[in-house]
């Protein structure tokens, strides 16, 4: 049973909250609701709208084509907004297969949302929010219909299904992934002076990625580097548990390992190995100015012809009650280190 007064739940600036969606090329605009029934015009998987189909003629039919009659209008379950239904494989978070994994991301989470809203708007594709998120996200839904871009208000449980999570914070937006962009294409916009980067080896766990793209936001680092055969990518988890840092810090995407680490050097970079044990104190040690830190996988650690063609060797003393530190909370140790080098 649907729960929306009637008309469905106000927007705005009055009258009731609609999916306003481009038709591109359709010169009739976009097509409004029939009561609290689905749309007639479908969307295909880029987004376009299409026409209502029309019935093929009879064998023998000498006249023009007669128009499909319109159904009837369908419940589009509870507290789903009047528009585009979401199909049995949207509510199971299954994506449709005309849409490639690659070229969109499902992020959820408030603040993960938001930075991609301040960020790049123009990356969303549709929004799916609980109605208790409506007053914080004002702003963007506002901008959605500015924009024609479509939303709706979903149950939780239906979130749930969505983000494959119960950690959406009540939010979830469809948003084309960004390219990471080239070594060459980084080092030239990058501006002079104190510059930290990290160089990721191996770390493939989304909730430890999460958690050093927020610490490298926080310490304004300049961007994670991805060796080139790295099949490492931002996911919803990562994007949710980075609180919106991984808008903040760009990823690139490396060459070969020995003519990045030319590049690296030429641009006045020095590449430092993290290392478990072994390397000098990051505390006690003298810490360029642009520094590459190299973080190795969570459990083997970094590959070690990588680490014997690094500059510096360093590791975070303790007191051994414990092994190691987690690689997240060991990346944002070191990049304390770097960011108190002055002090």
């Amino acid at each position: 049973m649907r729960h929306d007064p009637p008309g469905g739940p106000r927007r705005p600036g009055g009258g009731p909250w609609r999916r306003d969606g481009a038709h591109d090329g359709n010169e009739r605009g976009p097509r409004e609701p029939r009561g609290d029934g689905p749309w007639r015009g479908r969307r295909d998987d880029s987004g376009a709208a299409s026409p209502p189909r029309s019935r093929p003629p009879h064998a023998g039919d000498a006249g023009p084509r007669r128009e499909r009659p319109a159904r009837a209008p369908q419940e589009g379950g509870r507290g789903f907004q009047v528009g585009e239904r979401l199909d049995e494989a949207q509510l199971r978070g299954e994506r449709p297969a005309r849409r490639p994994r690659d070229l969109e991301l499902r992020v959820y989470g408030l603040n993960a949302v938001r930075a991609v809203y301040a960020r790049r708007p123009q990356a969303i594709r549709k929004l799916y929010l609980t109605e208790s998120r409506i007053p914080a996200l004002q702003p963007l839904l506002a901008w959605c219909v500015a924009n024609r871009v479509g939303y709706r208000v979903v149950e939780e449980a239906d979130l749930d299904k969505l983000a494959a999570s119960q950690h959406h914070e009540g939010v979830l937006a469809e948003v084309l992934r960004e390219e990471p962009a080239s070594l060459s294409a980084w080092l030239r916009d990058l501006p002079a002076g104190p510059q930290a980067a990290l160089w990721l080896d191996g770390v493939g766990n989304p909730h430890n990625l999460g958690a050093i793209l927020r610490s490298a936001a926080h310490f304004g680092v300049s961007a994670v580097l991805l060796p080139k055969h790295s099949s490492l990518a931002l996911s919803g988890a990562a994007a949710r548990v980075a609180e919106g840092g991984a808008e903040a810090v760009p990823m690139v995407r490396l060459g070969r390992d020995d003519n990045a680490l030319a590049q690296l050097r030429s641009a006045g970079f020095a590449l430092a190995a993290t290392l478990v044990r072994g390397g000098d104190d990051v505390f006690a040690a003298q810490l360029p100015e642009r520094l590459i830190y190299v973080v190795g996988a969570e459990g083997e650690g970094m590959d070690r012809e990588l680490a014997a063609a690094c500059d510096l060797r360093l590791s975070i003393p303790g007191s051994g009650a414990v092994e190691s530190l987690n690689v997240a909370s060991a990346t944002a140790v070191f990049l304390a280190a770097w960011a108190s080098r002055g002090s």
